[in-house]
């Protein structure tokens, strides 16, 4: 699966997806967006990927959304540029927040400005040590537009989203572990090998209790309780009827033989 600026490889249950624009650090042009969500919508249903990981070509994640081709080119055009802010808009929050499959970002280098917003949408992120992140829009008369600001709050702490979007300071991936941008920073030697060991791990899984969970969460953020309550009770019946109530015959059941223990590992591990 190739496409204009993303490239995509498949394998052991995992869709490793490569924003390539390494001339550019992968900054999102108006091209790279129609190209993602096309790719997304097709990775929707491909049964091979059973988990992505996001991550940008050479030594960048993503620099951001192209100022030259998005903000400069589209300025006398305001129906492309709002057709294209719509699509960028909803792939990085909705899409990804949403998909039915498990979304890790994957930050080898660069990530600036309304990258932000991939890594908020996926479900996971890890970083390299060595990465260099950070919001630069108030350094040229901006702020955190579109999706970013948004992104900010449902992630860190007031205290430093608003130190890193007032003075524009890059961080490395360290910090962004600290602050809770990232689940973990490894060095960037380590970063792939660590993060496909993890996605290896997640793609073991049942696909239906992953859905499940990934919705049981981003819906219950919205509800009060009695309403997510009841949320997840017609979640669980649906899983139930999705896996024809393998949780119990096969999860349960083969705990209750002695097969394996949950809170030392996986079903899939069970040897039939």
């Amino acid at each position: 699966m190739k496409k204009q600026t993303i490239e995509v490889q498949i394998s052991d249950g995992v869709a490793k997806v490569v924003l390539n624009r390494p001339q550019k650090k992968n900054a999102m042009s108006p091209q790279l967006h129609r190209d993602i969500v096309d790719v997304l919508e097709q990775l929707r249903y491909e049964p091979a990927a059973k988990v992505l990981v996001i991550t940008g070509a050479g030594d960048s994640f993503c620099a951001g959304m192209d100022l030259k081709e998005f903000f400069a080119e589209l300025k006398d055009r305001p129906e492309e540029y709002d057709r294209v802010y719509r699509m960028a808009t909803e792939w990085r929050s909705r899409t990804l927040r949403h998909f039915p499959k498990p979304t890790i970002a994957m930050i080898n280098g660069f990530c600036f400005g309304g990258a932000f917003s991939i890594v908020e949408g996926c479900d996971l992120a890890f970083a390299a040590d060595e990465a260099k992140l950070g919001l630069s829009e108030i350094n040229f008369k901006g702020f955190p537009g579109g999706s970013v600001s948004k992104s900010l709050a449902n992630l860190l702490r007031p205290r430093d989203a608003l130190f890193y979007g007032l003075t524009g300071r890059p961080f490395g991936g360290q910090e962004a572990a600290r602050i809770g941008l990232v689940n973990m920073s490894f060095p960037l030697s380590r970063l792939e090998a660590e993060t496909m060991a993890i996605a290896k791990e997640i793609a073991g899984k049942d696909p239906v209790a992953l859905k499940a969970t990934k919705d049981g969460y981003r819906f219950s953020l919205e509800m009060p309780m009695d309403a997510a309550l009841n949320f997840i009770t017609a979640k669980e019946a649906e899983m139930t009827l999705r896996q024809g109530d393998a949780w119990r015959n096969e999860g349960i059941g083969d705990f209750n033989k002695g097969k394996f223990r949950p809170g030392l590992g996986g079903h899939e591990a069970v040897k039939r």
